[in-house]
């Protein structure tokens, strides 16, 4: 079985960059993207990173972002955030005011999945982190560990498998709607895309 490669190549990075990079406050402060040298010293790839285009990476403060990472389409990282406190009007404040701002550090072989939303207060997301499709980031999860959840909480930590837990894994047998509608499934004429 052969499959397609999950890193980005130079042109599909800047193409995503181009897209996903923001700075909703470039008045307050300008950050920048800065992406570690290892991302492009991967021998036969020209990257070996992922950023969908379709997610949002704030930039009113920095972001690092370490080698072996992805970031999933929808996905928001945020580095700004808006004074809440007061009775005043919260436009007013913020006229008057502007937004308090932070850079955020993300390490190697971190997984941000679909839809996650990384809160201003989460200052470092480190290596090996995965955070689940959907997830509310609020505080800095641990190495290695797996968050998931609204607010996101740990689920659990990455461990290596031994090879007879690898080899039951990808030797699962997938569900599959043939098998589970039977024999509705020869009989009925879908409409297929």
């Amino acid at each position: 079985m052969e499959f397609e490669p999950a890193t980005q190549s130079m042109a599909e990075l800047r193409a995503a960059l181009k897209q996903a990079r923001r700075r909703p406050h470039g008045n307050v402060h300008r950050g920048r993207l800065y992406i570690s040298p290892e991302a492009l010293d991967t021998a036969g790839m020209e990257t070996n990173i992922c950023i969908s285009r379709f997610s949002i990476l704030d930039c009113t403060g920095s972001i690092h972002l370490g080698p072996w990472c992805m970031i999933g389409a929808r996905s928001r990282i945020y580095t700004h955030d808006h004074i809440h406190q007061g009775r005043r009007p919260l436009l007013a404040q913020q006229e008057k005011l502007g937004v308090v701002w932070q850079d955020k550090y993300i390490g190697r072989d971190v997984w941000i999945h679909e839809n996650v939303i990384v809160l201003y207060q989460v200052t470092e997301i480190p290596d090996g982190a995965v955070i689940g499709a959907g997830a509310v980031l609020t505080r800095n999860p641990g190495p290695y560990e797996i968050w998931a959840g609204v607010p996101a909480r740990k689920i659990a930590d990455r461990r290596d498998l031994s090879p007879q837990e690898l080899r039951e894994l990808v030797s699962r047998k997938p569900f599959t709607l043939r098998e589970h509608l039977g024999e509705q499934w020869d009989r009925t004429r879908y409409i297929i895309f």
